[in-house]
């Protein structure tokens, strides 16, 4: 089976204000906040995919991601204007950037059947406290057919060189090290998205380190995070982009530390929810003692160890540690 993933994927963006939601509209542009979601948003979405607005569950616009920036020192640089919270005193701003291509105008309800991938995500996960929600191809496919094309010129936010120098994001395992924006704590988010990318780039070979390659998949895949179910979430789902007749999909939980009996348990009940159509569960983690070992032999699920051949006791930029990233099928 040859797999050959589409290369671009779609988000909806989440937005606090309407002041904030026009701004990015005037100058095609979105931003995140100098936080672990704000990094992560930046680093899951890449250059070539597609985003909406959402704000007051409306759907605005669809534009693809043209360039990616990290700003320094961008406390006080347009467009948006900081956000200080009174009981924690924190100030966030917006050091992390993707500058945006208008392809279609529009502005349509989140409770469309269309948006359904969407909207089942944000009730079960509680609302708008996620930065973003990535959609499947088929919403992609919805919303490429709303509204109508931008025909119009469009703006972009001109900043002066001498206001802003770029830089990487960077992780370290060690917490003393860290100064955020530029340098932040390694968490398991990260490591998700380390994942995806691994598998975006070698899901081919990754399947057939898994004996997966002669599994009933017809369609091309894709690899969408966060999925939401009743009793928890998925972190990665590997699905048919286009199913048809069936729906085959392939969950996976990723830990960041050593495997648990729970987290067997979470990956059993994702694969009850699935039914027949659950190809397999992966659970990917650093280590597995002998009794997770033990327990999935009789179990639909493979034993996946990641690893990184790169220090992160020193600050290390998210495209060498992935360069470095390493998954080894256990069983």
């Amino acid at each position: 089976m040859q797999i050959n993933n589409k290369p671009s994927y779609y988000y909806l963006v989440s937005l606090s204000n309407k002041e904030n939601l026009d701004l990015c509209i005037k100058y095609n542009l979105a931003g995140f906040t100098n936080s672990i979601n704000g990094v992560w948003t930046y680093l899951e979405i890449g250059e070539g995919d597609y985003i909406s607005f959402l704000y007051g569950a409306r759907v605005h616009n669809l534009y693809q991601v043209l360039k990616k920036v990290a700003l320094k020192n961008a406390e006080n640089l347009p467009p948006w204007p900081q956000i200080k919270f009174k009981e924690s005193g924190k100030i966030y701003y917006f050091p992390f950037r993707l500058y945006l291509k208008p392809i279609r105008k529009l502005e349509e309800s989140l409770v469309r059947v269309e948006f359904a991938y969407v909207a089942e995500n944000l009730l079960l996960r509680g609302g708008y406290r996620k930065t973003h929600f990535q959609a499947d191809q088929t919403t992609l496919q919805n919303v490429s057919q709303m509204g109508n094309v931008w025909n119009e010129n469009f703006n972009s936010l001109q900043i002066s060189n001498l206001e802003y120098n770029i830089f990487e994001p960077r992780f370290t395992r060690v917490r003393t090290q860290v100064k955020i924006p530029e340098i932040f704590y390694f968490q398991e988010i990260i490591l998700q998205t380390l994942v995806k990318y691994y598998l975006i780039n070698n899901l081919n070979k990754f399947f057939k380190e898994l004996f997966l390659l002669k599994s009933p998949i017809l369609n091309e895949l894709e690899i969408l995070s966060e999925k939401a179910l009743p009793e928890g979430h998925i972190d990665l789902l590997i699905k048919e982009a286009i199913p048809i007749g069936q729906a085959r999909k392939i969950v996976i939980e990723v830990k960041k530390q050593k495997a648990k009996m729970q987290h067997l348990e979470q990956l059993d009940y994702y694969l009850s929810e699935f039914k027949d159509e659950c190809i397999c569960g992966i659970l990917i983690a650093n280590e597995f003692p002998k009794r997770i070992i033990k327990a999935v032999q009789n179990k639909n699920i493979k034993l996946v160890k990641w690893s990184i051949d790169i220090n992160l006791n020193f600050p290390q930029p998210f495209n060498e540690i992935l360069k470095n990233f390493k998954l080894e099928v256990l069983q």
